[in-house]
């Protein structure tokens, strides 16, 4: 009885996970222009929360990352933690010209890199400062790219429970003989 009880709250608990990720928005370095157009995004106006989005500050309840900014030296591995304490699947969304090619700091001597040297990134959303439309446009990509790492994850842990499964039968069965 417990067994089918918490397969039916995990099913309730994973539908709803899907139905409704929780985003978290980093603004590394810069301007601070992607950052405003992404609160932007977020404000009622553009009411990214139609689609179930909801803005939380701790990576650890995140599904969706949206960074902005160019990534210094300093916020380098803080940057590589926060990516490593976001459960999957996660998907990243890299806002602006900064965080895509380093934009008008690419000779500055305290720039790393690109964001997708640091992390794989899921999205890329072009501008300086882009278009709330465009934060938009993305983070809606970088659902439906999070609602397929979420089935192929689950199917992949379908798969392992029935190998082990099937693992133990056959356990059972040699020790039998």
């Amino acid at each position: 009885m417990k067994g089918r009880v918490y397969k039916l709250v995990d099913r309730a608990v994973n539908y709803a996970r899907i139905k409704s990720p929780w985003i978290l928005h980093l603004d590394v370095a810069g301007c601070n222009g992607c950052s405003i157009e992404t609160f932007a995004a977020l404000s009622p106006r553009y009411d990214l929360e139609r689609f179930g989005i909801v803005s939380k500050a701790n990576p650890r309840h995140t599904d969706i990352l949206i960074i902005g900014g160019a990534v210094s030296r300093k916020i380098k591995n803080q940057l590589r933690r926060i990516y490593d304490q976001t459960p999957d699947p996660k998907v990243v969304v890299a806002v602006g010209s900064c965080a895509i090619t380093k934009g008008v700091f690419h000779d500055s001597y305290n720039i790393v890199g690109p964001l997708d040297k640091i992390m794989p990134v899921d999205v890329y959303v072009y501008g300086c400062p882009p278009k709330p439309e465009n934060i938009i446009n993305g983070v809606v990509k970088g659902l439906g790219i999070w609602q397929r790492k979420a089935r192929a994850m689950k199917e992949k842990q379908k798969e392992h429970k029935e190998e082990s499964k099937a693992g133990s039968k056959e356990d059972a069965m040699g020790k039998g003989l």
